[in-house]
Parts: structure tokens; C-alpha cells; sequence
């Protein structure tokens, strides 16, 4: 009767942290199969029963497993151990001895996560396997070959997509060993390590640099005066402007290498100046041009000083 109390209160106790996986079953990671080792230990109460007084015990071990998704299988060993009394027949009559039980299990587990994606999942399984234990409380040592079996219910953290910890209650027994009933609840924290963890992906590529809208407008030689070609140029320039809405406009004039330098200079910004007041005219404000003069800086085409080329005498509208 008592067995069946502890086994009912662990469940309870489990819910609230089975409520929270299913509120919060946020999938921060694809969960993958793959072969796990654990660690494990914790308390073991060897319940008092018509032979023993036994005191709270402890318990240790570790585990080598499949993790399916869900579904899990793993081969797990675990030593117990508790002290405690108990009375014992002499041929001068009773008396009242001192003694530990010692047991060593070998276990096959079948296990089933609920939410394997959450950070927080419960869990259920079962196991069963062989158990060498001591045949008395001051029996030989781990004499006593037995019948194991096993009735799990926990709850799993998934610290990283490799790491788990997992607290769990147990109901584990055997058949019976000889003076005593062997009946024990266990209380076990464990850590386990899957695994084939896959790569994370790469970070996707940042998107491609957009390079402003920008015109160009060419000029005849030594002139700064616009053909209809270039007013044609510079109308769909406005029509830019006012399709980004709030923008800026930067028209930079430039010469080629003919001429001394000091007057290409000058000639740029004529030109610069020209396609502002034709943008002013089409509409831009003049507050949103700024003209700046390279003179024979920045050649389109490279060339030797001196050379008149076409395309370097040029003003660059560039919208922002």
C-alpha cells in the first residue's frame, strides 16, 4: 500500500512540470536521433518492511542509449546501497543487528519523451534486467541473483540540443531475495550527452548591397551648356528624386585632361551648376542639390594628360 502512495505522489509532483513543457513547447531546435551516454545518481529508499528498518540509502550509475525522437532505448547499470536494523534468530533467541543491503541492477529501459523539441519535456518508460543483492542485511555479499523490473516517470531540461538533464522518480524491485521484500523508490538527477549533433547552418548571406540610382550627362568639349539629350537625362533624374521621396542629390562634374588643370577645375563646377539649376527647373529643391567640382580627378576613361575624351567630360547626378 505504501509503494502505491510514493508511486502516486512522484506523478503529482511530475505534473506541474508536464504542464509547463506542453504550455511553453516551444521548438528551439530540430531534435535529431542519435546514441547517448548519461550519468545518474540520487536516493534510494529500501521500503521497511516485516524483516528491516532501513535507513535512506543512495544510489549511482550510468546509461548508454538510442534516442529515436520520442521513443528511446538504453542499457543501464546502477548500484544501491542502504544501512539499516533488523532482528535476527540465535540459538539463544533474538537479537537486534545492524547491516547494509547492497544491489547492483542491470537494466534494459524503453522510455518515451512527450516533447522532444521543447526546452522542458515529461517522460514515462519501463525497464527490466537481472540484479545481484545481498540476501539478508548481513548476508553474503551480492550473493543473491534476481529478477529486475522497473517503472520510470521524470522530467527532461534540454540545456543544448546535445545536453540533457533529466529528475525522475523510480519504483524498482525484484523478486524476492530471500529474508526481506525488496521493494525501493528511487529520487535520481542525471545528465546525458547525445551524440551527432548536426551542424549549425551558416548565417544566410547579407543581402546584396543596392547601389543608389544615379544619371550621367555628357558634355561637347570646353562647354558646360546641356543638349536634349542630357535635359532628357536629367528630367528622368527629377522623376527618381521624387519617386524616393525624401532624398538627396549630389551632381559632381568632371573634365577630361585636355586644358591646365586650374581651368578644368572651374569647368566642372560650371557644369556641376548647370544640371542643378536644369534639376531646380524640373522641380528639385535646391536645398536637396549639393555640386561639387573634380576637375580632371576621377577619369571614366583613363588617359594620358592632355587627351579630349568624350566620356570624361561628364557631370555624375547621384540620388541618396
Amino acid at each position: 500500500m505504501r509503494t502505491k502512495s510514493l508511486i502516486v505522489a512522484a506523478a503529482v509532483l511530475t505534473m506541474p512540470a508536464a504542464a509547463q513543457a506542453q504550455l511553453f513547447d516551444n521548438t528551439s531546435w530540430a531534435p535529431y536521433p542519435g546514441v547517448y551516454i548519461g550519468a545518474e545518481g540520487g536516493l534510494n529508499w529500501l521500503l521497511n518492511n516485516n524483516s528491516y528498518i532501513m535507513n535512506t540509502g543512495w544510489a549511482v550509475g550510468g546509461k548508454v542509449g538510442y534516442d529515436f525522437v520520442g521513443p528511446r532505448l538504453e542499457i543501464e547499470g546502477l548500484y544501491h546501497s542502504n544501512n539499516g536494523t533488523g532482528v535476527r534468530a540465535f540459538p539463544n533467541g533474538y537479537a537486534t543487528i545492524n547491516g547494509q543491503i547492497q544491489q547492483v541492477s542491470l537494466m534494459a529501459n524503453a522510455l518515451y519523451d512527450f516533447f522532444p523539441a521543447a526546452v522542458v519535456t515529461p517522460y514515462v518508460g519501463g525497464g527490466i534486467g537481472v540484479a545481484w543483492l545481498d540476501d539478508s542485511i548481513q548476508g553474503c555479499n551480492l550473493c543473491a541473483t534476481q529478477f529486475a523490473y522497473q517503472g520510470i516517470i521524470g522530467v527532461g531540461w534540454n540545456a543544448m540540443p546535445s545536453l540533457r538533464v533529466g529528475l525522475e522518480g523510480r519504483y524498482y524491485g525484484t523478486t524476492n531475495p530471500g529474508n526481506y521484500v525488496n521493494n525501493n523508490i528511487l529520487a535520481l538527477l542525471s545528465v546525458s550527452y547525445k551524440f551527432g549533433a548536426p551542424e549549425a547552418a551558416p548565417p544566410p548571406p547579407p543581402p546584396p548591397a543596392v547601389a543608389p540610382p544615379s544619371f550621367m550627362v555628357f558634355f561637347d568639349w570646353d562647354k558646360s551648356n546641356l543638349s536634349q539629350q542630357a535635359l532628357a537625362t536629367i528630367q528622368q533624374a527629377a522623376d527618381a528624386f521624387r519617386q524616393k521621396g525624401n532624398a538627396r542629390i549630389t551632381a559632381t562634374g568632371h573634365t577630361d585632361t585636355s586644358g591646365p588643370e586650374s581651368y578644368n577645375m572651374a569647368l566642372s563646377l560650371r557644369r556641376a551648376n548647370a544640371v542643378k539649376d536644369a534639376l531646380v527647373r524640373d522641380g528639385v529643391p535646391a536645398q536637396a542639390i549639393t555640386v561639387i567640382g573634380m576637375g580632371e580627378k576621377g577619369l571614366l576613361v583613363p588617359t594620358g594628360d592632355g587627351v579630349r575624351e568624350p566620356q570624361n567630360r561628364r557631370v555624375e547626378i547621384v540620388i541618396q
